[in-house]
């Protein structure tokens, strides 16, 4: 069954059945061009819609995985075909292992210095026949970017994970896309960081609950004031199954 993508308030998701997400990443890996995989939270899902860059990198990806279970519940509203919610961490590890089964290699990017030498080091023990060829901290100098793309683009990796600190985020792919000529790229935040045990993860059973937004509260307290970007989008899903009808 062939990954569908459906359209909500206007941003696309991709419903990917795990038992797919294999195929579909062998997929992304044999094409002739760049690639990218998104991790799509509903803060996400608000920004990309309407017109800006965010919005033209999420219509233009290959693959995106909804990760919050508000998303989901959208879909159902409106009535449309639910899609797979995704851990970010546990998809990044499946991804991992699909290219350490058929000998392919990963190019790290992002984090401290530090965390990202633990990261490379934990990665190697743990996939031990996925190749490593190369790695960069975040944070760089503006004068770095040049090198950093032209080590991506002659390593020639089959996965660029990016984290913290780079720049853009995202949009650092989708800014970049032309200087490439293969590799998927996916920006996962706190990857590096984790696999460098300097961020827990959170808790799979806060995750399957819906509660991780709590954990980051707690963090930075300001992030309460997130509860209105969330109205709207409640507002918006009424305001369109009432009297919008989308593909």
């Amino acid at each position: 069954m062939a990954v569908q993508r459906i359209n909500i308030l206007g941003v696309p998701v991709d419903v990917c059945q795990k038992s797919e997400l294999e195929e579909k990443i062998l997929e992304l890996m044999d094409r002739e061009r760049p690639s990218q995989i998104i991790f799509l939270s509903i803060w996400d899902l608000l920004k990309a819609r309407g017109k800006n860059e965010y919005a033209e990198c999420v219509r233009n990806a290959d693959l995106i995985l909804p990760v919050s279970k508000s998303i989901l519940r959208g879909a159902r509203f409106l009535k449309k075909t639910v899609p797979v919610r995704y851990n970010p961490f546990d998809a990044t590890i499946s991804i991992l292992s699909f290219l350490e089964n058929r000998y392919k290699s990963f190019y790290m990017f992002g984090g401290r210095k530090k965390a990202l030498v633990e990261a490379e080091r934990n990665v190697k023990k743990t996939f031990k026949t996925l190749s490593v060829v190369g790695r960069y901290v975040g944070y760089y100098k503006a004068q770095a970017e040049e090198g950093i793309i032209e080590a991506i683009r002659k390593s020639s990796p089959s996965l660029v994970l990016l984290s913290e600190g780079v720049k853009n985020k995202e949009l650092w792919p989708y800014y970049n896309r032309d200087k490439f000529n293969t590799s998927i790229f996916m920006y996962y935040r706190d990857a590096i960081g984790i696999f460098g045990r300097r961020i827990k993860r959170i808790n799979p059973k806060t995750f399957e609950r819906g509660h991780e937004i709590w954990g980051e509260v707690v963090r930075n307290p300001l992030k309460i004031f997130l509860l209105f970007p969330y109205s709207w989008y409640i507002i918006s899903l009424v305001w369109n199954r009432l009297f919008k009808k989308e593909d």
